[in-house]
């Protein structure tokens, strides 16, 4: 068993920290204010190969696997969560959804677009009815003649605002719960999409997360990505990746916030010596650095299975529940040790803070996680 990273692995960090240091950090308090990343930015992250991690080289990807994957995050979180989650997004949940089940065609239709940044992808799954029970949605895909005909509403989607497509899962089927549901690829420029006005939200405000509705919206009969039906368990795959990716995000919170509350403490005095030189402060700074570690440890173990070709459904749920709750609790104790400074935006722990709480809530809630995995345990 190695616990270090490849030379290969290690460079991509080093680039990924530097870019997110020089290219995100001086401007991610204006994107939190805006609540908008300059496209811009995303246009130097596709130069990276950023936009298309998990995609093949021969279809324009970096094919840097589910362990690359989560070291690029990792660091691109430290810095603006909401740059990582739009990343989260678009590579995981939209591309990841395509590479899985999408046909050869459809791979060579969307993906060289998205994984250049030419184009940003959007996943529709949320409704205003069900959000854990995703089962439970209420779109509908009708097959008429040589179409599919779409109705219903999305909600709380990440890059909706401006995607150039969206993978969307609707029911095509009322005779299982579970295995009535198909995923349709339609782009944005499709007559009956339209997309709502961005949520004025806590956290990951970089990130635009809009509703998105569909009014009799005609895609043709090979839009449906994957087998008819089947759609629900194609997400089901799609959300265990995708928690491995919010796992690294919320690392990358988690560490910003030690790196932020450290930085602090050695300057700031306090009954005559820093603050780092007092026990109950170091005390928190070591449970906090103890923390980031195990829940990295957790997200590359999950990310190296996955690029194994295994399934991760329980280490996936770990990783995420973990990482996402201790992250929250990094980003608190961070604050806690800057004092008044820390529950200002002159330092950048409220905002982590406030990008954290929704890794304990997005892609499948803690209470979803600890399901996942009590059911595992119990053989239910």
């Amino acid at each position: 068993m190695d616990f270090e990273l490849s030379d290969d692995l290690v460079a991509l960090r080093e680039m990924a920290r530097r870019f997110a240091a020089e290219e995100i950090a001086p401007h991610a308090r204006a994107w939190d204010r805006d609540g908008e990343i300059p496209m811009e930015a995303i246009r130097k992250l596709g130069e990276l190969g950023f936009m298309g991690t998990l995609a093949p080289t021969e279809l324009g990807g970096a094919e840097l696997g589910y362990l690359g994957n989560a070291i690029v995050v990792e660091e691109i979180a430290r810095q603006c969560g909401g740059t990582a989650l739009m990343l989260a997004a678009h590579n995981g949940l939209c591309q990841g959804h395509i590479l899985l089940s999408g046909s050869d065609e459809q791979k060579r239709k969307y993906i060289p677009k998205l994984a250049s940044g030419e184009m940003i992808g959007s996943w529709c799954l949320t409704e205003p009815s069900c959000g854990s029970d995703a089962a439970a949605l209420k779109t509908r895909a009708v097959l008429d003649g040589d179409e599919w005909v779409i109705n219903g509403s999305k909600m709380f989607i990440t890059n909706g605002h401006r995607a150039g497509v969206f993978v969307v899962t609707a029911r095509t089927s009322d005779e299982s719960k579970t295995k009535g549901i198909s995923a349709f690829i339609v782009d944005r420029e499709t007559k009956g999409l339209s997309t709502g006005i961005k949520e004025d939200k806590m956290g990951m405000r970089a990130s635009d997360t809009v509703p998105v509705n569909f009014e009799d919206v005609r895609i043709p009969k090979e839009s449906l990505c994957g087998e008819l039906n089947m759609g629900f368990i194609d997400t089901l795959k799609v959300l265990e990746r995708g928690r491995i990716t919010i796992g690294a995000l919320s690392v990358g919170l988690g560490r910003g916030a030690l790196e932020e509350a450290l930085s602090y403490g050695k300057q700031r005095e306090q009954f005559g010596k820093p603050l780092t030189e007092h026990q109950t402060i170091q005390m928190m700074l070591a449970d906090m650095a103890m923390e980031v570690e195990a829940a990295r440890l957790m997200v590359h173990k999950a990310g190296i299975l996955q690029d194994q070709g295994q399934a991760t459904e329980i280490e996936s749920a770990m990783c995420k529940l973990f990482a996402s709750e201790i992250a929250t609790k990094a980003c608190l104790n961070g604050i806690q040790i800057c004092g008044g400074y820390g529950y200002t935006k002159d330092i950048p722990i409220e905002r982590l803070m406030r990008d954290a709480k929704l890794c304990e809530i997005g892609e499948g809630s803690s209470q979803v996680q600890r399901m996942i995995i009590s059911r595992r345990l119990l053989d239910l």
